[in-house]
């Protein structure tokens, strides 16, 4: 099943996914005897840890985008294709785009994760998740059109479900959202209305376990859930979401069932592997877990495939304490370079032991000065964390020009408490605009 490693000929190695896992593959292949083909639906890199901060208006989506042309321009050996992998054909080693066949070596999948509704699709409509571009930009027109929505309503009702802001799930994002939006609503925009005191926004935190930030230590949870409602975050825990429909959210606490109407339900509660775990179960009948995650061997391969990997979130790894590592963007960036190192390794005939995860640990900011950090041994909280977790971030973002525009609108943010990226932009918001200028009725105009 895999070609020679030992030949002339440079080794054909395809990349399906720029995110994590997939660019710091080709970065760590850049000086190898590989010739690289990276395919992307995108051409640029999205750093999805901050993705929160386009929807909150602190950055805008440029700040945390970088074009893959542009990352791996000094990669004399890779090419990037933009296009929509269909299908792979592993007999004869092909990859299938729309109007092209990519031949390959060496396979990488990569092509991570969307948000999941556990089966209830049809409530995507009412509570968009935050994992693109164009999900970030859709949430913050939904935020902001709230406060403007709610500084013309006069209708008392009406109002409040336009300043009720309801998120689904208390991970990191949940958490993160949940926060920035408390800062937008009791400090940033307290001024800016005359109609309405924005400090009457109410933020709601829906966990369906008894505690948020399940993957950290607990007494760091505790510390987080502190933090959230003393901004303003009311949360609630063993809280079942049963439907979300026509700007309410049904929920069940114990065999108690309620109702908010809110304007803006925003979901965080669960992800799902792309469409490529299908694939690959259907061109190679390896086997995908519940979530749709590869089941992939100890050196990341999948089972009768050593050509094929497949990396980052798609990929179900349990190979380390008996749990699917988690999808965050250090696992996706070991793992990345983990593959690199063992491809090299083969063009000279040795192997690598399997795959091991180094835990970085587990980050969450809560608010301006406000972060939770777990290393395991060592745990953080307040501005120390906060400090750490700005850095850490700093850190991975992928180019300089980047890390440097985001560390000067940090700052400014920081000094004047202010977020210039707030527009109401998309489709939408012109209908919306079209539709109220529509119906106000245009006074009469005698001519002369």
């Amino acid at each position: 099943m895999v070609a020679s490693l030992q030949n002339n000929a440079p080794h054909e190695v395809v990349i399906i996914g720029g995110g994590f896992a997939g660019l710091y593959t080709a970065k760590t292949l850049a000086k190898a005897n590989v010739n690289i083909t990276l395919i992307d639906k995108r051409n640029f890199h999205l750093f999805q840890p901050l993705l929160y901060q386009v929807a909150t208006g602190t950055l805008s989506p440029a700040d945390i985008s970088s074009p893959l042309r542009s990352v791996l321009r000094k990669s004399k050996n890779t090419q990037v294709l933009l296009g929509d992998v269909n299908n792979i054909d592993p007999k004869a080693q092909q990859v299938i785009l729309d109007d092209k066949l990519v031949p390959y070596d060496t396979l990488i999948v990569a092509t991570g994760a969307n948000h999941s509704y556990f089966g209830k699709d049809n409530w995507e409509e009412f509570a968009p998740g935050l994992k693109t571009v164009e999900d970030a930009i859709e949430i913050r027109r939904r935020i902001f059109s709230a406060f403007e929505g709610a500084e013309k309503e006069t209708d008392p009702e009406k109002r409040r479900a336009l300043l009720t802001f309801v998120l689904v799930g208390a991970g990191p994002t949940g958490v993160e959202l949940a926060g920035a939006i408390a800062e937008l609503a009791y400090k940033t925009l307290k001024e800016d209305f005359r109609n309405i005191k924005t400090s009457e926004a109410r933020i709601l935190l829906l966990q369906g376990g008894d505690r948020i930030l399940p993957y950290i230590a607990p007494e760091l949870s505790e510390v987080a859930a502190v933090s959230l409602q003393k901004l303003g975050v009311v949360i609630h825990t063993n809280t079942r979401v049963i439907n979300i429909e026509n700007d309410t959210v049904t929920f069940k606490q114990g065999n108690e069932v309620k109702k908010i109407p809110s304007k803006t339900i925003l979901w965080a509660a669960g992800v799902k592997a792309s469409t490529m775990g299908k694939v690959l179960t259907e061109r190679t009948g390896v086997e995908c877990d519940h979530a749709g995650r590869v089941i992939v061997e100890p050196d990341l391969t999948i089972r009768g495939y050593k050509n094929i990997f497949v990396v980052g979130d798609l990929a179900n790894f349990s190979h380390q304490n008996g749990k699917p590592l988690p999808g965050v963007a250090p696992v996706a960036t070991q793992q990345g370079e983990y593959v690199a190192k063992l491809i090299k390794r083969r063009l000279k005939g040795h192997t690598l032991p399997q795959f091991h995860y180094n835990d970085v640990g587990t980050l969450a900011m809560i608010g301006q000065n406000l972060a939770v950090v777990d290393l395991g041994l060592i745990k953080l909280q307040g501005f120390v964390a906060w400090v750490f977790w700005l850095l850490i971030h700093i850190y991975f973002l992928i180019e300089f020009d980047t890390k440097l525009v985001v560390v000067i609108q940090w700052a400014w943010n920081y000094i004047t408490r202010n977020r210039r990226s707030r527009l109401i932009t998309g489709r939408e918001a012109f209908v919306e605009a079209k539709t109220v200028n529509n119906s106000v009725q245009q006074p009469s105009v005698t001519p002369l």
